[in-house]
């Protein structure tokens, strides 16, 4: 094996053998690192979108288009509970409720989005979508699951 030593002209002795000045990044710990971020993003991703748990109906209905403004998303579950976003609310509440969040974000005009549980009572559905339309909201979107068949 050869060995590479720096001579200095200065005669011998310790003053002429310094080692060089390494300019290198080390990047091991860096990997390291990101690998642990990517881990901990993905074991925690799925857990952020969960929200009401439903089994929406599928169908074959084009999606809407999505703008910036995360919407506001109406859920009826199996028992019957009406949810907003992913807060749980009585039915006399909703309207008061959803008014004042429409007001803080645009007015009557903002789309609701409504899902229902397939097995959900549909006097239930039906009475928070006579609910939301006496209360003046016009832009209702009812939230299916894409047909598989």
């Amino acid at each position: 094996m050869a060995m590479n030593v720096a001579s200095s002209s200065g005669g011998g002795g310790r003053r002429g053998r310094r080692k060089p000045v390494v300019a290198e990044i080390n990047v091991t710990p860096m990997v390291d690192v990101m690998l642990v971020l990517l881990i901990i993003f993905m074991v925690s991703a799925p857990m952020l979108t969960v929200g009401v748990p439903l089994d929406l109906p599928q169908t074959q209905a084009k999606s809407l288009e999505n703008n910036d403004q995360k919407p506001i998303q109406m859920s009826v579950d199996i028992k019957g509970k009406v949810f907003i976003n992913d807060s749980e609310i009585a039915i006399n509440e909703l309207i008061p409720k959803l008014k004042a969040i429409t007001e803080a974000r645009g007015g009557l005009e903002e789309r609701i989005y409504l899902r229902a549980d397939k097995k959900a009572d549909y006097g239930t559905v039906a009475k928070v979508m006579g609910l939301l339309s006496g209360a003046g909201f016009k832009k209702l979107a009812l939230v299916t699951e894409a047909d598989q068949g």
